[in-house]
C-alpha cells in the first residue's frame, strides 16, 4: 500500500512538472516571439537606413528586391568608382563595432550561437544584440556580400538567452530559449515561420535534430512572424512562383545533376569561406582594419559585377522567368556563383558581421539557372527556369549546411509553393551525400551524443539502470529548531560546508551554508528554519543516476538532497563524485542493463562480485524477492539454465529479469549495500 501510494504521488509530481514546462513553453516562446519580432523590424530599418545613406546616395546603386520586397528592377550603379569607397567604408564601421564592443559578433553570426548552445550552457551577453544589429547594417547597408539570417540568428538567439538568463532559468531551459529566439529570428525575417522554427534545432548538428526545442521554438517563430508580418506584409518574399509545378517524372534525372552540382559547389564554398577566414585570423593587421579592406575588394569586383554584391535575392528573383535569365550574359550567369563565392568569404571571412546562410541561397538558386541556360533543349528539360532555380536554392546550402529538412520546408514558404518538394528531396539528397561531414559552420557536431550539452546524458548509458540511493553520501541534517550556533558545531563536527534542514517530522525544508551559519551564530539571532533556503529540486531514492545527473546539471548544482520516495525522509545528498563512483563500482561488477522484457518487466546481467549476498546461496535458499527470475548463469565460458540446486559463485554471469519498481532491491541482493 505505502509503495502504490508513493507511485501515484511520483506521477502526480510528474503531471504537475509536466504541465509546468508545457506552460513555460508557451509563455517563454511567446514572450521571445515578440522580442525576436521587434527586433527583425529594428534591424530591416536598420538596413535600409543604412544603405539609403551609403549605397544609394553614395554609389547611386538600388539593387533589385525580391517582390515580396519591392521592385525587381535594379538601378545603377551611377557611380560605380564609389562602391569600393562605400563597402569600404561599411566594413570598417563594422569592424570598429565589433572590435570595440563586441568580438563574438564578428563575421557570420549563427557559428557563436552554436557555439553557445554546445559548450556555453546557452549563455550570450545582452550587449551582443545591439552591437549585432548595427554592425550587420552597416555591412549589408553598403552593399557587403552576406545574409540577414545569421545576423537574426545571433541576435535573438541572444535575446532566448538574456531572457533565460535574467529569469533565473536552468542551462537546458537557457538552451531552449536560445533556439527558440535563433528560429524566430529566421522565421520573421524570411516569413518562414516552420521552416525558422526547424532551422533553429537542426542546424545544431550535422546528423541529428534538437526535438527538446522545437515545442518553444514553434511557437516563438509564430509569434514573430505575425508581428513581423503586421509590420511589413505576409506575402512570400518571392513571388511569382505559386504556379510551379511537377509533372513530369523524367525532369528528375535533370534535378539529380542539380543536386551533384550544388554539392560539389557547397564543397567549393565552405573550403572557400574556412579558408579566407583563416588567412583573415592569421593576418597580423588590427581587427578593425581587415572588414574594410575586404570591402575594397568587393567593391572592386562589384564596379565590374553588381551582381555580385549586397544580398542578392533581387537577381534570385528575376531568375525565376525564362526572359529574366536570358537577360543575363551567359558567361556572366556562369560565373556569378563563383564570383559570390569569392565576394562572400571575404566579406564574411574578413570579420564583417553578416550571414552566410542568405549566399549560399544565392550561390544555389543562380547555379540552377545557369544550368537551365545551358540545358534549357536538352529532351524532357523543365520548361521554365523557376523550378530549378528554387531547387538549386534547397539542395546548395541545405546540403553545406545540414539543414536539409528546415531548407525544404523554408523555401517552400519563402516561395509559396509546395509543389516541388519531391524534384527538390532528390536534389537535396544527392548534395547532402557528396558533402558529406563537411560544414560551413565549424560549430557544428556530429549528434547530441557528440554535444556537451547532452555528454553526460548519452555517454553513460549504465546510468539508467543504476538507482539514486547507491550514490548516497552523508550530509548533515539540521532540525529547523537548532540555534546557529548548535548548527555550525555540527557542521564543524561533520566537516561538511553545508546541511539541509528538516521539521520534526524529518521532512526537507531547505538548504544551508557553513558561512550564512558563522554569520547568524556571530549575530546571535534565528534558526536554522528561518535561514533555511529552498531547494531547486530534490532526488528520490530510486531515481536513476541519469536522472539525477540531468538535474544536477540542469540546476547548475554541485550536489542536491536525496529523499527516501516513501516517506520523504532525508538519507543523504549526491554530487558527480559520488555518482561516479557508483558508476564505476557498477563498471567494476560488470552490471550491464539489457532491453526491458515489458514496461513493467526489466532485465540485467550482473558478475557476482564478492561480497554479494548470493555468493554461496543456492537458488531455492537465497530468498530471490518477488517476481525476480534468474534465467541463466554464464560459468566457466558455458552458459546454464540455474535450477533450485545451483550454488551461486564469485564471477557468475547472472541474467535476470525483475518487475520495474524492485530494481532497488535486486541491485542490493546481487552487490549487497
Amino acid at each position: 500500500m505505502a509503495l502504490r501510494t508513493w507511485r501515484e504521488r511520483a506521477r502526480s509530481r510528474l503531471a504537475r512538472v509536466s504541465s509546468q514546462q508545457l506552460a513555460r513553453a508557451v509563455w517563454l516562446g511567446v514572450v521571445i516571439g515578440v522580442l525576436a519580432g521587434v527586433a527583425a523590424i529594428a534591424f530591416v530599418e536598420a538596413i535600409e537606413f543604412a544603405r539609403e545613406h551609403l549605397l544609394v546616395r553614395i554609389a547611386g546603386y538600388h539593387p533589385p528586391e525580391p517582390l515580396g520586397e519591392g521592385s525587381p528592377e535594379a538601378m545603377g550603379p551611377d557611380r560605380r568608382w564609389a562602391l569600393p569607397v562605400v563597402l569600404a567604408l561599411g566594413g570598417l564601421i563594422s569592424g570598429l563595432l565589433t572590435f570595440w564592443f563586441a568580438r563574438e559578433t564578428a563575421g557570420a553570426g549563427a557559428d557563436p550561437a552554436i557555439e553557445a548552445f554546445h559548450t556555453g550552457g546557452g549563455r550570450m551577453r545582452a550587449r551582443v544584440i545591439p552591437v549585432k544589429l548595427l554592425a550587420s547594417a552597416a555591412t549589408l547597408g553598403s552593399g557587403g556580400t552576406a545574409g540577414r539570417e545569421g545576423p537574426t540568428v545571433q541576435i535573438a538567439g541572444a535575446i532566448g538567452s538574456v531572457l533565460g538568463q535574467r529569469l533565473g532559468l536552468g542551462a537546458v531551459e537557457r538552451r531552449k530559449a536560445l533556439v527558440a529566439g535563433m528560429g524566430a529570428g529566421v522565421g520573421a525575417i524570411f516569413r518562414a515561420p516552420l521552416g525558422g522554427a526547424m532551422i533553429g534545432a537542426e542546424m545544431l548538428y550535422k546528423h541529428d535534430f534538437e526535438a527538446d526545442a522545437v515545442l518553444m521554438a514553434l511557437i516563438s517563430s509564430i509569434v514573430a512572424y505575425s508581428i513581423f508580418g503586421s509590420y511589413s506584409d505576409f506575402d512570400p518574399i518571392f513571388g511569382g512562383a505559386t504556379e510551379f509545378a511537377f509533372s513530369r517524372p523524367e525532369e528528375l534525372i535533370y534535378y539529380a545533376v542539380l543536386g551533384v552540382i550544388c554539392g560539389l559547389l557547397g564543397l567549393l564554398y565552405a573550403g572557400a569561406f574556412h579558408r579566407t577566414t583563416d588567412l583573415f585570423e592569421k593576418w597580423s593587421i588590427p581587427f578593425w582594419v581587415k572588414p574594410a579592406i575586404a570591402g575594397l575588394l568587393v567593391g572592386g569586383i562589384g564596379m565590374g559585377a553588381p551582381e555580385a554584391i549586397e544580398t542578392g535575392y533581387g537577381w534570385v528573383q528575376q531568375t525565376f522567368t525564362e526572359e529574366g535569365v536570358n537577360n543575363f550574359p551567359l558567361l556572366l550567369l556562369v560565373a556569378l556563383p563563383f564570383l559570390r563565392i569569392v565576394t562572400t568569404s571575404l566579406t564574411v571571412g574578413s570579420g564583417a558581421s553578416g550571414g552566410i546562410f542568405g549566399p549560399g541561397m544565392v550561390i544555389g538558386g543562380l547555379t540552377g539557372a545557369a544550368l537551365w541556360r545551358l540545358g534549357q533543349d536538352l529532351p524532357g528539360f523543365p520548361a521554365e527556369p523557376g523550378p530549378m532555380v528554387i531547387i538549386g536554392m534547397i539542395a546548395m546550402f541545405g546540403a553545406i549546411a545540414h539543414t536539409p529538412l528546415a531548407m525544404l520546408l523554408m523555401v517552400a514558404e519563402m516561395t509559396g509553393n509546395l509543389s516541388l518538394l519531391a524534384p527538390a528531396m532528390v536534389a537535396v539528397a544527392i548534395a547532402t551525400l557528396l558533402v558529406g561531414d563537411t560544414s560551413i559552420y565549424r560549430s557544428q557536431v556530429e549528434s547530441r551524443a557528440d554535444s556537451p550539452a547532452h555528454r553526460d546524458r548519452f555517454a553513460f548509458p549504465l546510468l539508467t539502470a543504476l538507482p539514486a540511493y547507491r550514490a548516497v553520501v552523508p550530509i548533515p541534517v539540521l532540525e529547523d529548531s537548532l540555534s546557529p550556533q548548535q548548527a555550525l558545531e555540527a557542521l564543524r563536527g561533520a566537516r561538511s560546508a553545508r546541511g539541509v534542514v528538516v521539521d520534526s517530522h524529518g521532512k526537507l525544508l531547505g538548504e544551508v551554508d557553513l558561512e550564512t551559519v558563522r554569520t547568524a551564530a556571530d549575530n546571535g539571532s534565528s534558526t536554522m528554519g528561518d535561514l533555511a533556503q529552498p531547494v531547486p529540486a530534490v532526488v528520490l531514492a530510486d531515481m536513476p543516476l541519469d536522472e539525477a545527473l540531468d538535474l544536477l546539471t540542469n540546476h547548475e548544482r554541485r550536489w542536491l538532497p536525496v529523499t527516501d520516495g516513501e516517506n520523504g525522509q532525508v538519507l543523504g545528498s549526491i554530487d558527480a563524485r559520488a555518482l561516479m563512483r557508483s558508476y564505476r563500482r557498477a563498471v567494476r561488477s560488470q552490471v550491464r542493463p539489457l532491453t526491458p522484457v515489458t514496461e513493467d518487466v526489466h532485465s540485467m546481467e550482473v558478475v557476482l562480485p564478492e561480497e554479494s549476498p548470493l555468493v554461496g546461496e543456492t537458488l531455492a535458499t537465497a530468498k530471490l524477492p518477488p517476481g525476480v527470475r534468474i534465467l541463466t548463469i554464464g560459468r566457466d565460458g558455458v552458459v546454464q539454465v540455474p535450477h533450485g540446486g545451483t550454488v551461486l559463485r564469485v564471477g557468475d554471469r547472472v541474467t535476470l529479469s525483475f518487475p520495474a519498481d524492485q530494481r532497488r532491491q535486486v541491485l542490493t541482493m546481487l552487490l549487497g549495500e
